[in-house]
């Protein structure tokens, strides 16, 4: 069994004021994806400009928080938001649900394709290599504050999260290293060479899907929800599987049919 690393979970006290660990994980995520973006708005013929990936990282930072939050509320606490919906609001209470975040930022994807007049299943397909790094520094923040943690195991490296009594998978850091490092070096590499329209949103949907339902098999379920179907589903894995099927059938249309190539949206249509 491994030893939990006892991390003060604020990095930064200045009086009252307190920057915690996982603020700054969120701001490195959102600085690593305009990083990339520069990196990637640089090479021959990008159709990009430094402005654009700073504007679209900004519109989507907004989409992660606004979305990851009021999904939250809407996929795993609906009962505390329909008793008073003033509890959206209290982010201070923690909660943030990923599924929820990718719904914002694809409505910050069709709004700045709309003001740039690019295609949105292009920038889609720009916009999702850049998103795992935040991913991963989000699981990183999740380990940090002792959240989040997986099932009770005897593994060798198991550990002992705050507040429990029995070792657990850390469960954060499988989906650190699955859905954060592995599919970000997955997508960068697929979308270093021309793809089919919107193949690399269709990759990016699939691969989540598969990380993320995996990972929920170590992931201990959410105490107040417990398993939502078949003693094993939890929910995680029942917004996630229908993101498989999706991912399949985008790549489908997009290998075989050449669905979003005929069909481009571009923002004045």
């Amino acid at each position: 069994m491994l030893q939990y690393p006892q991390i003060d979970p604020v990095a930064i006290s200045l009086g009252p004021l307190q920057i915690h660990w996982y603020a700054l994980t969120y701001i490195a995520g959102f600085a690593a994806a305009w990083w990339l973006g520069v990196k990637r708005a640089g090479g021959k013929d990008s159709g990009w400009t430094r402005a654009q990936v700073a504007d679209l990282v900004t519109n989507s930072a907004l989409g992660v928080i606004l979305g990851g939050r009021i999904g939250y509320m809407l996929f795993y606490n609906f009962s505390t938001l329909v008793e008073n919906p003033l509890n959206l609001f209290k982010i201070w209470q923690g909660g943030m649900s990923f599924h929820g975040g990718l719904i914002g930022v694809g409505i910050a994807v069709w709004l700045f394709a709309r003001s740039t007049k690019k295609s949105l299943f292009n920038v889609g397909d720009f916009a999702a290599p850049l998103a795992p790094l935040g991913l991963a520094f989000g699981r990183l923040g999740n380990f940090i504050n002792g959240e989040l943690w997986g099932r009770t195991t005897d593994v060798p490296w198991a550990m002992v999260f705050p507040g429990q009594q029995f070792a657990r998978h850390p469960s954060q850091l499988y989906q650190f290293a699955l859905e954060g490092m592995a599919l970000f070096f997955i997508l960068w590499f697929y979308s270093s060479t021309r793809r089919p329209t919107f193949a690399v949103t269709g990759m990016f949907i699939l691969g989540y899907g598969v990380f993320r339902t995996f990972a929920e098999f170590f992931r201990e379920p959410d105490e107040h929800l417990g398993f939502v179907a078949f003693d094993w589903m939890t929910k995680g894995m029942q917004l996630s599987i229908p993101m498989i099927i999706a991912g399949l059938v985008i790549l489908y249309g997009a290998y075989t049919k050449d669905w979003f190539t005929k069909h481009k949206v571009a923002s004045g249509e």
